[in-house]
C-alpha cells in the first residue's frame, strides 16, 4: 500500500516534468535543425527577388511556433489527467517567450548562414543536439545530480528551458538561472549581429 502511493506521487511529479520538457524540447531542436536551411530551402526566392533576409527566419519561426501551440495541448492534458496545475506561478513563463522569439531569430540567422556557406555543417550541429540532449536535464531531473545540480545554470540549453519550464511545474526559477538565460542570449545575439553584418551581401552566392 505504502509502495503504490509513492510510485502514484513519483508518477504525479515525474510525467507532468517529462511532458513539458519533450514538447519545449521538441520546439529548440526542430528550430535549431531548421534554422540551418533556412537560407538553402528558400534558394529560388533568394535568387530571384530582393527580400530582406530576417523574413525567412520569420517563417521559419512562425512555423514551429505553431507546433509549440498545438503540442501544448499535451501538456495540459498530462496537467489534466493527474490534477497537477502550476497556478498563477505559470505566468512567470510569459516573460520568457520574447526571449526564445529573439534567440531564435538570432540563431536562424546564425546558423543559416553558416550552413549556406559550410554544407557540411548541419551534421555537426545535430550530433551537437544530440549530446546537449542527454547532458541536459530533458528525460531526467536536476535533483537526480545530487551536488553536481549546482552546475546546470552552466549549462545553455538548462537555463532556455528552465525560464519557460520551471513556471509551468509551479516552480518559480532562480535568479541565477535568469541571469544565465539572459547572459547566453545577449552572446547569441551578438555573434549571430557580428556574422550577418559581415555575410549578408554574400549569402545570394553561397545558396
Amino acid at each position: 500500500m505504502l509502495y503504490s502511493a509513492l510510485f502514484h506521487m513519483s508518477l504525479r511529479e515525474y510525467l507532468p516534468f517529462l511532458a513539458t520538457s519533450q514538447v519545449l524540447w521538441a520546439f529548440l531542436a526542430t528550430l535549431v535543425a531548421e534554422s540551418c536551411a533556412v537560407f538553402t530551402e528558400s534558394e529560388p526566392v533568394i535568387r530571384s527577388m530582393r527580400m530582406p533576409f530576417f523574413l525567412f527566419a520569420i517563417r521559419i519561426l512562425i512555423r514551429n511556433i505553431l507546433v509549440l501551440a498545438h503540442n501544448i495541448f499535451v501538456i495540459i492534458a498530462v496537467f489534466a489527467l493527474l490534477v497537477v496545475w502550476p497556478g498563477w506561478t505559470g505566468l512567470l513563463a510569459l516573460p520568457a517567450l520574447p526571449l526564445w522569439i529573439i534567440d531564435g531569430l538570432a540563431m536562424c540567422l546564425l546558423l543559416g548562414g553558416i550552413c549556406a556557406r559550410f554544407r557540411d555543417i548541419l551534421p555537426i550541429v545535430n550530433s551537437v543536439m544530440q549530446i546537449a540532449f542527454f547532458l541536459s536535464p530533458v528525460i531526467w531531473k536536476p535533483e537526480q545530480l545530487g551536488d553536481g545540480a549546482k552546475w546546470l545554470p552552466f549549462n545553455p540549453v538548462y537555463d532556455m528551458l528552465e525560464i519557460v519550464r520551471g513556471p509551468m511545474l509551479g516552480e518559480v526559477p532562480s535568479l541565477l538561472v535568469w541571469v544565465g538565460a539572459v547572459g547566453y542570449s545577449a552572446a547569441l545575439c551578438g555573434l549571430a549581429w557580428l556574422f550577418f553584418s559581415r555575410a549578408r551581401g554574400r549569402i545570394a552566392f553561397w545558396v
